[in-house]
């Protein structure tokens, strides 16, 4: 008796699947329930394969149309040719074809990149306020943000008449706090607490805490050792 011979079949050589994530017997099944001629019997294999693919997702049953999704996804998996009597609406081949619209991120490009985005939202929202002494207080918590981001990408000493300089700039001339007698925060300060942020990870990594105080109390369990020799 002669075997029969056979041939193995790539993945290569299959059809493109619509949706992987059924996998292709459930493709193959509904390119055979699109094959039959009987329309009656065609809806009745759709609603069988509606129900399979949703036993293979167990965890959607409680989502809102989710027989609506399946649905959707059944069509969309026979190439839009199953000819059947949906409960939903069938969706056409254009929309999957749809772009979506194109997001708007800011395009910005300031003078002055080192301060960020934020820093402009947050002058134009004091220049938004009314002249208030929480005005005033934002208006100098700004001024020593700036400061601060400025020594972070410059690593420089930079005076607080520049900074009210960039600040009366940004704002349009409306935030001047050259004439008064508010002072900024220490140069020193700000580059300890920049520096402090950017070896957070690195102390935290080392941990030297934690060897110092193994090596003082393997230290003293020698010393107690040695006393307890000495006294006995």
């Amino acid at each position: 008796m002669q075997e029969e011979v056979s041939y193995l079949e790539y993945n290569s050589q299959r059809s493109h699947l619509i949706i992987p994530e059924y996998g292709r017997h459930l493709q193959k099944l509904i390119d055979q329930a699109t094959a039959i001629e009987d329309r009656e019997e065609r809806n009745k294999a759709a609603k069988y394969i509606i129900s399979v693919m949703g036993s293979l997702n167990p965890h959607l049953r409680d989502v809102p149309d989710f027989q609506h999704k399946l649905w959707d996804q059944l069509f969309i998996m026979s190439d839009f040719r199953m000819d059947v009597d949906s409960p939903y609406p069938i969706p056409s081949k254009d929309i999957l074809t749809q772009k979506p619209d194109r997001l708007k991120y800011p395009q910005n490009f300031p003078k002055y990149r080192f301060y960020g985005n934020n820093i402009k939202y947050m002058i134009d929202v004091a220049n938004s306020w009314e002249e208030s002494e929480l005005k005033n207080a934002l208006v100098l918590v700004i001024a020593n943000h700036m400061k601060k981001s400025y020594l972070s990408w410059n690593k420089d000493t930079v005076s607080d008449e520049i900074i009210f300089e960039h600040l009366l700039e940004l704002s349009g001339g409306k935030l001047n706090l050259s004439k008064s007698n508010e002072e900024l925060s220490n140069t020193h300060d700000l580059m300890k607490v920049n520096k402090k942020v950017s070896n957070k990870t690195q102390f935290s990594s080392n941990k030297p805490g934690i060897v110092k105080k193994a090596n003082n109390k393997g230290h003293l369990n020698k010393n107690n050792k040695n006393t307890f020799k000495k006294n006995s």
